[in-house]
């Protein structure tokens, strides 16, 4: 190939990635009372229920109160349940819709028209993080420990659950089977990852179950970065976000190629 293929070709790629991710944001954006309101709405409900009546009697929680121990919490919750929940309709739309045909037999890479679909959940997840941290600000005064980690922790849970997205819509048959992962396993992971309690409140036996729900390390590698406090060490989280991500990742790219669940 030469030096000006290459460029026709890097070029080309870049376009069909940025047609996918502009397609996804204009998607989000357009249809905003069903991906960013609601949201906001039961986050808000979250905090009046959870924080307002509810912390009130139980005080602390971690060694703070418990209003601002929630918040990481059910940010973290927010942005697993929009990363998810946004690949698995668009992708799935786009099964339905039978024009996911046109990109696999696309110049396009299986890699770079997964990015383009995963960008667009991240992109959802973020903003809703925007939101709920700002529905959050009314109830609790924030502060953010470390930006670092707290950006890398949301960055990459959202691109972990998009990843997971999208599989479930690889394989997924009818509406019907997009919310059978939601509903019977991201829900129990999310409310008994320490979202709302510390760990440290369970039984010994418990404990070790818990440790092995991979949104518990998420959930407190998000709390260290805006709080400070963690029940795991953060290193732990990253290497297990990170490994997630890669493994997940791979399947995803995978299948993509062997057109599993895509051609009929």
């Amino acid at each position: 190939m030469t030096t000006a293929q290459g460029e026709v070709s890097a070029k080309t790629f870049w376009i069909g990635y940025q047609t996918i991710v502009i397609k996804e944001v204009n998607r989000i954006l357009r249809i905003w009372p069903q991906t960013l309101l609601p949201p906001a709405i039961t986050m808000t409900l979250y905090f009046v229920i959870f924080g307002q009546i509810i912390g009130r009697r139980i005080g602390e929680m971690g060694g703070m109160d418990y209003m601002a121990f929630i918040v990481p919490g059910l940010i973290m919750l927010s942005v697993v349940t929009n990363a998810y929940g946004n690949i698995t309709s668009s992708f799935f739309g786009a099964k339905f819709g039978r024009h996911v045909e046109e990109l696999l037999i696309s110049p396009l890479p299986p890699i770079l028209i997964l990015a383009g679909y995963v960008t667009g959940a991240v992109f959802r997840s973020m903003v809703v993080a925007v939101l709920v941290f700002g529905v959050a600000s009314f109830f609790s005064d924030l502060s953010i420990h470390n930006w670092t980690v707290t950006l890398l922790v949301i960055l990459m849970t959202a691109i972990v659950f998009a990843l997971g997205g999208f599989i479930n819509a690889t394989f997924a048959q009818k509406f019907d089977d997009i919310a059978i992962v939601p509903t019977f396993v991201l829900q129990p992971l999310t409310y008994l990852g320490g979202v709302f309690f510390s760990i440290d409140l369970l039984p010994g036996v418990w404990q070790q179950v818990a440790l092995v729900n991979p949104i518990l390390y998420m959930v407190n590698a998000f709390r260290y970065g805006m709080l400070g406090v963690t029940d795991v060490p953060v290193f732990y989280a990253f290497g297990i976000i990170g490994l997630f991500a890669v493994v997940l990742g791979t399947i995803c790219v995978t299948l993509l190629k062997r057109g599993t669940g895509l051609r009929t």
